[in-house]
């Protein structure tokens, strides 16, 4: 169980999974993205956190993605912080970073996956 008290600029709801309410999340990727957020000095809007296998995203896959591992996270930031946020992302040693940057949806995805193709830069 992971003690949520570690995360302050965190809550355990906005990693929740929004199919089911699960979270994994793991204390290893939650610990990478407060020091994250330490560094970045601004709040950090999550839009998606842990996602279970069964969740439309993740099911539509032939193998679930980092979301359903517990170390993956969708953050909304465009423009000049989207910027800021990869370059301390990269810092950080996040291993996937993948970029919207398109219409209103707007979000950076961090991960820390080790496995190929990792350390990994992508576009959506």
């Amino acid at each position: 169980m992971i003690d949520w008290n570690l995360y302050p600029n965190f809550s355990k709801k906005e990693f929740d999974c929004t199919h089911c309410g699960a979270n994994q999340m793991t204390p290893a990727f939650m610990s990478k993205l407060q020091a994250l957020r330490m560094q970045y000095g601004k709040p950090m809007r999550i839009t998606s956190g842990f996602r279970c296998t069964q969740h439309p995203v993740e099911a539509r896959k032939i193998k679930a993605g980092a979301h359903a591992s517990g170390c993956a996270c969708d953050i909304a930031v465009n423009g000049q912080e989207a910027h800021e946020l990869m370059k301390l992302a990269f810092k950080l040693g996040f291993t996937g970073i993948g970029v919207n940057q398109k219409t209103s949806g707007r979000f950076i995805h961090l991960d820390t996956l080790e496995e190929a193709p990792r350390p990994n830069v992508w576009s959506y």
